[in-house]
């Protein structure tokens, strides 16, 4: 069930006539506290999920612990059932976005990225009945974001400034051992020709990625404000061919990534849309073209176009219910900067209109908060959109690990958040922590749902054993 906001629904329901005189105290000392009891206590009415964790774990198992058992790297919520999906040795150490294949209904294998230099394994293929791995491309320097599309590829990318690329893989289960030379953008090996770069899209550091059945193409720059520029900022790709639909292409030419044009958002519509800049980061805007975006360093662009600007764009997720009704609508996180600033970061949505609308970028796109970050839940990381419950996870990746001092150290945690009900705001109806890691150097990335939303892949990265760990959540009721 939906709530359409967290009281009316609880009211609704008769789930707050059995509330204790301790809830009522509790209500009358702190609304705010009240509503956090209550999302605690009606987790598996709201979440599907019972038990979740109050706080962030403080433990830090060590590496024969961790090799022994890598689900012990994590305490779930009571309900939940932690499983391992491959610790391998030789599986990338910094394991970072994923992608199912063939599909989300019923995947055999996981293509992944690995976020580190040009000398390991940049993209790797994970086995789903077995955990055995093997790499498929190498020479990408923290390859970051790795997404399935629409025409039967993957997409990968580099968080690697105004030097990230985009790659395009064909047939990833056929493609082993592939080199890249990011300077010169030339391949090789013996499956050389399975994969392709795609300048079309331009240059920035690359992470949150969102394709729509018809192409149309949203990414962030994962940059921070520095020196009264603006940050991070956001950018959406038409294809010059949008994708029609039918059997997965059979060329890498015949891709809707081979040529089309980028677009820069700039919120900002009151004095004929020059009230854009510092303080217009919410609200109504527009899509700027920007001139000679073939092969552009879009960082640059940013600044010289007068994009709105985010602290450290991160991962970003399409929401699938808006998608099923035709229109666009993607949530993505913000991560702020804790330890310096207590800027504990943001998840904000944009509204793009229809899909039609937005290939022909007639529609003005809205930005607003969904989730303001604080000291429970802060530096917001990967994302994912749950299929059947409409929520959303959130994955940290905070600066408190390992520090002291003010309640620290503790553990990087996995957040369940609820959608905007129908309430008189945008923001989420509440939060619950689902996970919480056990290793004071790791963080969880690279989060997604299965079709039916009832497992959740994830990576532990950093983590004590030295190589990389994915795990699986299922017992969602």
């Amino acid at each position: 069930m939906r709530t359409s906001t967290l009281i009316s629904a609880l009211a609704l329901a008769g789930l707050t006539s059995s509330v204790s005189a301790d809830d009522h105290h509790r209500h009358d000392a702190d609304f705010g506290q009240y509503r956090d009891h209550l999302l605690q206590a009606h987790a598996r009415q709201l979440f599907g999920v019972a038990g979740p964790l109050e706080a962030a774990s403080t433990a830090g198992i060590d590496a024969a612990t961790a090799e022994a058992n890598p689900a012990a790297l994590v305490t779930a919520a009571r309900s939940l059932r932690v499983e391992v999906v491959s610790a391998a040795a030789h599986l990338g150490a910094n394991i970072d976005m994923m992608a199912l294949w063939p599909n989300d209904a019923n995947p055999t294998h996981i293509i992944a990225c690995n976020e580190q230099g040009t000398d390991k394994p940049g993209v790797q293929r994970i086995n789903l009945a077995d955990g055995s791995v093997e790499t498929i491309l190498t020479g990408t320097k923290s390859c970051d974001p790795a997404h399935r599309t629409p025409w039967g590829t993957i997409v990968v990318a580099e968080e690697a400034g105004s030097s990230g690329n985009m790659l395009e893989i064909i047939d990833p289960l056929h493609t082993t051992n592939v080199m890249y030379d990011r300077n010169t953008h030339t391949l090789s090996g013996g499956d050389a020709a399975h994969v392709a770069y795609r300048p079309a899209v331009g240059h920035l550091s690359f992470e949150g990625v969102g394709i729509y059945p018809n192409g149309v193409m949203y990414y962030g720059d994962e940059n921070r404000p520095s020196l009264g520029t603006a940050g991070g900022a956001y950018f959406k790709f038409i294809p010059a061919k949008l994708w029609q639909g039918g059997a997965p292409i059979a060329s890498l030419s015949d891709s809707p990534l081979v040529d089309g044009k980028v677009y820069g958002l700039r919120l900002g519509k009151r004095n004929g849309a020059t009230d854009y800049g510092q303080g217009s980061e919410t609200g109504i805007g527009t899509w700027i073209e920007i001139g000679g975006s073939y092969d552009a360093d879009l960082r640059a662009a940013a600044a010289s176009y007068q994009l709105t600007g985010y602290y450290r764009p991160e991962d970003l997720s399409v929401d699938r219910k808006a998608l099923a009704d035709g229109k666009v609508r993607f949530c993505a996180n913000n991560t702020g900067n804790e330890k310096s600033d207590h800027n504990w970061g943001e998840t904000i949505c944009v509204a793009d209109g229809t899909l039609e609308e937005a290939a022909a970028n007639n529609a003005m796109p809205e930005v607003q908060l969904l989730v303001a970050g604080r000291q429970d839940i802060a530096m917001m990381d990967n994302m994912a959109y749950q299929p059947g419950r409409g929520n959303w996870v959130i994955q940290e990746d905070r600066d408190a690990v390992g520090m002291s001092g003010e309640g620290y150290p503790f553990n990087n945690s996995i957040h369940l958040c609820l959608d905007d009900g129908a309430d008189v705001d945008t923001l989420s109806d509440g939060c619950v922590r689902i996970v919480s890691l056990n290793d004071l150097h790791a963080e969880s990335t690279g989060g997604l749902f299965d079709a039916a939303g009832k497992n959740y892949y994830f990576s532990v990265q950093h983590n004590v054993t030295g190589h990389g760990v994915i795990l699986k959540l299922t017992g969602w009721k």
